[in-house]
């Protein structure tokens, strides 16, 4: 069975309440001193009892620890109070970062030809400037890269005649092998040629003895 947790209220009856202090008192101020001692933890306690009586511990002075409290404390308030600062900070160029990008937005639709009513002659009369700029580096970029393209293609030709000039002194003067027709047309002319002993006449009929 799990017993639950006694609540703890004042002690009403003033004699018991004073026998309580006292054995309490006494047992924190006993596990001040060890926390101090086995830990090398710097406390300080001070204990205020019902009538106003003072009871104090410290592991070394309580003047010192009392001021370095303080040192602590005014450094956390110090932080915190620089956090919120930077908090704010960025809250607010987090709505000026929005802003700009809500009129670079409609800038860019106004260029696209997008939501020109509301603007005035000036205002047209601005944004075909840029535009007419912008078309002009867009020629003025276009040129550019054709002749670049063109060098390009200068240089890929002068490599290619270099290489076909290379290749004809390489191959242009050795003796080129006869084709099988070359061959053949050779040999007919040769058998053709006169003293050779080729019979061309056709007889028809019996061949009379001389």
């Amino acid at each position: 069975m799990v017993r639950g947790k006694t609540q703890m209220k004042r002690i009403e009856n003033a004699t018991s309440r004073q026998v309580t202090f006292s054995k309490r008192r006494n047992g924190l101020l006993k596990k001040a001193f060890e926390l101090s001692v086995l830990c090398d933890a710097e406390v300080a306690l001070i204990i205020f009892s019902p009538r106003g009586k003072l009871y104090e511990f410290s592991s070394s002075s309580m003047q010192e620890t009392i001021e370095r409290f303080r040192r602590h404390t005014r450094s956390s308030q110090t932080s915190h109070v620089s956090d919120e600062q930077n908090m704010q900070h960025l809250k607010h160029e987090t709505e000026n970062l929005m802003k700009k990008i809500e009129l670079l937005e409609a800038s860019k639709g106004k260029l696209l030809g997008e939501g020109l009513g509301s603007c005035s002659l000036e205002e047209l009369q601005d944004i075909e400037n840029q535009l007419e700029k912008s078309v002009c580096n867009v020629r003025a970029r276009k040129t550019q890269v054709y002749k670049e393209q063109i060098e390009h293609l200068k240089e890929k030709e002068k490599a290619l005649i270099a290489e076909n000039v290379r290749l004809s002194e390489q191959y242009g003067n050795q003796p080129k092998a006869e084709t099988k027709d070359q061959k053949e047309n050779q040999g007919n002319a040769e058998s053709s040629s006169p003293g050779t002993d080729v019979e061309t006449e056709l007889f028809i009929g019996l061949h009379r003895s001389s």
